[in-house]
């Protein structure tokens, strides 16, 4: 029966009353005054400030260019990844305060907010980030350790005499 109904006139003659469909509002940018976008990232115990904006791709973390702050080409890869599969790489310039944690988490805490600054830049890049699970932030933590264990779940050696 719904299969064969076309228009919002003849869903009305069958309901036998007044029918609306409710359509999404499409997203819209979120700016600043100076045209960036501003999105706070996590990862671990890191906590990461991005604001990005249009310029030739720099990225600066905590004042430092990025190879300097995140020297391991891994790292490095892992900030770049957001830009790489929205396809905007080198379209924006990137500034980002990072506080806690390790460089690794504050690696993930950088991506992660530029995910998010992307998205809010522009929304048609929100499907391609949200595929690649970019935008859900990553909640693993380390476990916290329990008394009369050596560390979370490792146990002491067991002796019985």
């Amino acid at each position: 029966m719904v299969d064969e109904i076309k228009s919002l006139d003849e869903l009305n003659a069958v309901a036998g009353g007044e029918a609306t469909i409710e359509v999404a509002a499409p997203r819209e940018p979120v700016r600043d005054a100076l045209g960036r976008a501003y999105a706070t990232g996590k990862r671990k115990d890191a906590v990461a400030r991005v604001w990005i904006k249009p310029g030739s791709g720099k990225v600066t973390v905590n004042g430092k260019d990025m190879p300097v702050y995140f020297a391991r080409p891994v790292l490095q890869l892992i900030v770049k990844q957001p830009s790489q599969v929205a396809g905007v790489e080198g379209e924006f310039d990137v500034v980002a305060t990072v506080k806690g944690g390790g460089l690794s988490g504050q690696a993930g805490a950088v991506k992660h907010g530029i995910s998010k600054a992307l998205q809010l830049y522009n929304p048609e890049l929100r499907a391609a980030l949200k595929a690649a699970g970019f935008i859900t932030r990553d909640s693993r933590v380390v476990e916290r350790k329990k008394f009369g264990r050596a560390k979370a779940r490792k146990s002491f050696q067991f002796s019985k005499r």
